[in-house]
C-alpha cells in the first residue's frame, strides 16, 4: 500500500507527483488552496516518501492501480485526477484504466511520452544519479527553473536551491522512477479520455518542453490548454497562475 496524505473536504481530488518527488513535494505550494474545497489525496509513488519500493522495474499499470487503491483507502470512490510531470502521464493512464472513478483530468507540465530532448534530459539525470555526481543538483536546478527566476536570485539563494535539489533527487526509488519515466507512452490512451481535461504548460520549461503539453491537448478530445509563466518548477516560482487555472477548471466541473 502506498503512503499518502489527505487534506480538506469536499469532492475528491487525487494528486500525482513527478519523478523522485513526493505528493507534498510536487504539490506543496498548491495544497492549501486545493484542499479548501476538495478532499485532496496525495500519494507517494513507489520508492518515494515511505512508500515501499518493489523489487524489479516499475510498471505504469501497476502504479496506476496502486494510486487508485490509495484514493479508495482514503474514502474517495470518485475523483478528479491531476498529475505533474511523470504524474501527468500516470494520471492519463488512471483516467483511461479507471474511467468509472474519474470525473476529470488535469495535467501540469506533463507529457504523453519522452520526446528526444526530454529523453536526453532523463538519461543524463540517470547517469549523474548512478555515479553519485555532486553536480546533480546543479543540473536539475538549471532544467527546472526559468532563466528569469534564477537570474533574480542572489548567488547564495541559488546555491540553497541547488543543495535542496541534490537532496530531493535522492529518493530510494529515483533510479526506478527515472526508468519508468523513460518507458512511458500513453499516446494510445489519449483518444479514450472522455472527461473534461485541463492541460497546463509552462512557457519556459526546459525540462519538459511545452510541445509535450500541446501534444496532450491536441489528442484529448475537448481538452483546454492553458499556459503559465515560468519553468518546469513554475508552481514554486509563482504558484498563482497554476493555482488559478486549476481552481477555475475544478469550479467549472459538474457536481
Amino acid at each position: 500500500m502506498l503512503a499518502y496524505e489527505t487534506r480538506g473536504s469536499g469532492p475528491g481530488l487525487l494528486l500525482l507527483h513527478g519523478t523522485s518527488s513526493t505528493g507534498t513535494g510536487s504539490w506543496g505550494t498548491l495544497l492549501d488552496a486545493l484542499a479548501a474545497g476538495h478532499t485532496v489525496v496525495a500519494p507517494d509513488l513507489p520508492g518515494s516518501g515511505t512508500s515501499p519500493l518493489p523489487v524489479g522495474p516499475l510498471d505504469l499499470d501497476t502504479v496506476a492501480d496502486q494510486v487508485v487503491e490509495a484514493a479508495r483507502e482514503a474514502g474517495l470512490e470518485e475523483f478528479v485526477v491531476a498529475g505533474a510531470s511523470l504524474g501527468a502521464a500516470l494520471a492519463v493512464r488512471v483516467a483511461a484504466r479507471h474511467a468509472g472513478a474519474v470525473r476529470g483530468l488535469a495535467t501540469v507540465v506533463g507529457f504523453a511520452r519522452p520526446r528526444t530532448t526530454l529523453r536526453l534530459n532523463l538519461e543524463m539525470w540517470a547517469s549523474l544519479y548512478a555515479r553519485g555526481d555532486e553536480n546533480l543538483g546543479t543540473y536539475l536546478t538549471a532544467l527546472s527553473f526559468s532563466e528569469p527566476y534564477l537570474a533574480a536570485l542572489p548567488p547564495q539563494a541559488v546555491q540553497q536551491v541547488v543543495a535542496g535539489f541534490g537532496g530531493d533527487a535522492a529518493a530510494p526509488g529515483t533510479a526506478q522512477q527515472i526508468a519508468l519515466t523513460l518507458s512511458v507512452d500513453v499516446r494510445g490512451d489519449l483518444s479514450r479520455i472522455a472527461v473534461p481535461t485541463l492541460v497546463v504548460a509552462s512557457t519556459e520549461d526546459r525540462f519538459v518542453a511545452p510541445e509535450h503539453s500541446v501534444e496532450l491537448a491536441d489528442r484529448i478530445d475537448g481538452a483546454r490548454l492553458v499556459t503559465v509563466p515560468g519553468g518546469h518548477a513554475a508552481v514554486f516560482e509563482d504558484p498563482g497562475p497554476t493555482r488559478d487555472a486549476l481552481l477555475d477548471y475544478l469550479g467549472g466541473l459538474p457536481r
